[in-house]
């Protein structure tokens, strides 16, 4: 498919597919009946996951789309994760989830970037997978990534590289030969190990603060933790015109504000705290001197005041009108169906407080997406004093400081530059760093450059060489032999037995080899005048340059010069008697090249004074790190 005919997805959004891999039914009707089952299916088997999940700006939502060109009818959606990048890979957690229980169903997943799965693998991609040749071709499969092999004679299970393969035929070779289409375990590694720690992971992303609110919020947050997402959203991203709206509270008044404990994700939390804002003086929202103890709590209270009062100023439609279109759908009694087969209300009575409750808690089903305008419906009227919710435990936010050395470290971690296992890198003791440092070799930068020069490149870009990249060594015996071959010579021209049977057949052969030889003389003579010309080129070139500046900026090597001090004294004396024997001395003595490419790429780092730039960026490619200048001079 062409680029510019491809369906566009919004900036920070993942789009996700659900396909059969092999539908058992080609009638549409049917199709389309046992897609909807297995949707509510699905959302009956997250339901656990989903209801203790809050979303940064919008949840995983699954609907139906018929066929439409040559994209068979699938289940699919759109999910904008705005500043949470977790999001995105919780629904990939989620995806994997859903076809390891349901194994005929595989998974696309892509963002604006196309295929990031295969970004997050990139360092151990075979060398034809790139994005031009990845449509199509990756699936999650089984619990598993899959990628359709690149395919180079016929018969072989894949599809070629210079050709989209259709959804349809896509998922025929991927039924066929799912072994083959299988990733490689290097690809595997690095998707579980950025999906590692989920489901436990959604719990230690959550943050617990002690927030002095309205009355009103603290009960739509108890009953509805997951509407803290659009709050903080509406006061994060506010303009002028929203704030016109706090100027004087009507929905909740700062006279009845209590202290609570308010559940956010990190990025919630984070977007709120470090925002500094002043209320306005008609609000009634004042705060307490910076010294207070309670002024975090005061603080975060007040914004969060500001965010529900800027949402319910923007609701229309009540929360009546919205409960009775639900319940009026017909998927809807499908899915509870689905919710209560799967046990997900724990055999509580139908009508008990702890059944509404889980009845309240499905945001995620598409239908049934209150939007914040909830926050109305409760009236501040109804409360009276809600100090238990201050008995919640507050969590401190030191998570949000980071070190520079922490922050090197997960640099380290998120580029591949870690051990060769794959497992993160540990904090050094200050001991071993200094030994570390004390033992620094610059053979090493030295050596680096050179196999980055000589490393073969394109024009797609400069390519590290695999041995900058910590990558296990192997040795090829046949091909060292074949290189010793081809600089020694073969071994054809050694005699053996064999030579002494056909002197007949030599005797034919003589007129042949003597013109064989020619040649070959012919070549060699016209090998050496080349290379005699390019030697007097390159000699008038330094005689050139010998009038110039340009030879001081570069370390000479003195070698050849103090060894004909030392053990000729003569010439030493009438180098120095003649001035004309001055030139004849310092005639084009040979740079140390090593010593040269040190001394500029350390005078490179130390211009950057600790920040990053091209020197540190290059040498952090080949895999070199450079201890801190210790002379802070």
């Amino acid at each position: 498919m062409d680029v510019l005919q491809r369906p566009s997805i919004p900036e920070d959004a993942v789009q996700y597919q659900l396909f059969l891999v092999h539908p058992e039914s080609s009638e549409a009707e049917a199709h389309e009946r046992f897609l909807q089952q297995i949707l509510q299916n699905i959302l009956a088997e997250l339901a656990p996951l989903l209801v203790q999940y809050i979303w940064q700006h919008q949840p995983f939502n699954l609907r139906y789309h018929p066929e439409k060109g040559d994209v068979p009818a699938h289940l699919g959606g759109v999910t904008e994760f705005g500043d949470n990048v977790e999001d995105e890979w919780f629904i990939v957690y989620l995806l994997k989830h859903i076809t390891r229980t349901f194994s005929d169903i595989a998974a696309v997943v892509c963002d604006n970037d196309g295929q990031f799965l295969l970004i997050e693998a990139a360092e151990h991609l075979p060398k034809w997978l790139d994005p031009d040749s990845s449509e199509n071709r990756v699936f999650l499969y089984r619990g598993e990534l899959h990628i359709l092999p690149n395919r180079t004679r016929s018969g072989e299970a894949g599809w070629p590289r210079d050709s989209v393969p259709t959804v349809a035929q896509a998922l025929e070779v991927l039924h066929s030969h799912t072994e083959s289409c299988l990733a490689k375990q290097p690809i595997c590694a690095a998707l579980t190990k950025r999906l590692d720690g989920y489901p436990d992971k959604i719990q230690q992303n959550f943050h617990r603060a002690h927030c002095y609110v309205p009355a009103g919020i603290a009960v739509v947050l108890s009953k509805r933790p997951d509407l803290i997402a659009p709050a903080v959203s509406a006061f994060y991203l506010r303009d002028p015109v929203d704030l016109q709206a706090c100027r004087t509270f009507h929905t909740f008044t700062p006279d009845t504000r209590v202290m609570t404990s308010v559940k956010f994700t990190h990025c919630l939390y984070a977007q709120l705290q470090q925002q500094s804002f002043v209320p306005d003086r008609r609000s009634g929202f004042t705060l307490p001197v910076h010294s207070h103890p309670q002024y975090r709590a005061h603080e975060l209270g007040m914004k969060l005041a500001h965010g529900f009062e800027i949402l319910c100023s923007k609701s229309g439609q009540s929360s009546s009108e919205k409960e009775a279109s639900v319940s009026s759908n017909p998927l809807w009694r499908g899915f509870l169906d689905s919710l209560k087969k799967n046990g997900y209300f724990k055999g509580e009575l139908e009508g008990s407080v702890r059944y509404k409750y889980l009845m309240t808690s499905h945001s995620f089903f598409p239908l049934l997406l209150l939007k914040a305008n909830l926050a109305c419906e409760f009236s501040t009227k109804m409360i009276s004093v809600f100090s238990e919710f201050s008995r919640s435990p507050s969590v401190g936010d030191a998570w949000l400081d980071i070190s520079p050395q922490e922050l090197e470290r997960l640099l380290e971690e998120r580029g591949g530059r870690g051990v060769s296992d794959g497992t993160c890198k540990t904090a050094q003791p200050d001991e071993e760093v200094q030994e570390e440092e004390a033992g620094y070799s610059l053979i090493a930068v030295t050596q680096g450059m050179k196999n980055f020069i000589n490393a073969m490149s394109s024009h797609e870009g400069a390519e590290i060489p695999s041995s900058c990249l910590a990558q296990p060594f192997s040795f090829d015996p046949d091909a060292v032999t074949s290189a010793l071959d081809r600089l020694l010579g073969s071994k054809d021209d050694e005699l053996d037995s064999d030579d002494f049977e056909d002197d007949d057949e030599e005797d034919d052969n003589d007129v042949d080899e003597d013109e064989g030889v020619q040649n070959c003389e012919s070549q060699e003579q016209a090998g050496a005048e080349a290379l005699d010309n390019l030697r007097k080129y390159m000699d008038e070139m330094d005689q050139e340059l010998q009038s110039t500046n340009i030879g001081r900026s570069f370390t000479q090597n003195n070698r050849v010069s103090l060894h004909r001090c030392c053990f000729s004294s003569d010439a030493s004396k009438s180098s120095f008697a003649d001035p004309g024997s001055e030139l004849v001395e310092e005639e084009i003595q040979p740079l140390d090249v090593d010593l040269n490419l040190v001394s500029n790429l350390l005078e490179s780092l130390a211009s950057q004074a600790g920040l990053a730039g091209p020197a540190s960026n290059l040498l952090q490619s080949l895999g070199i790190h450079i201890p801190p200048d210790a002379d802070q001079s």
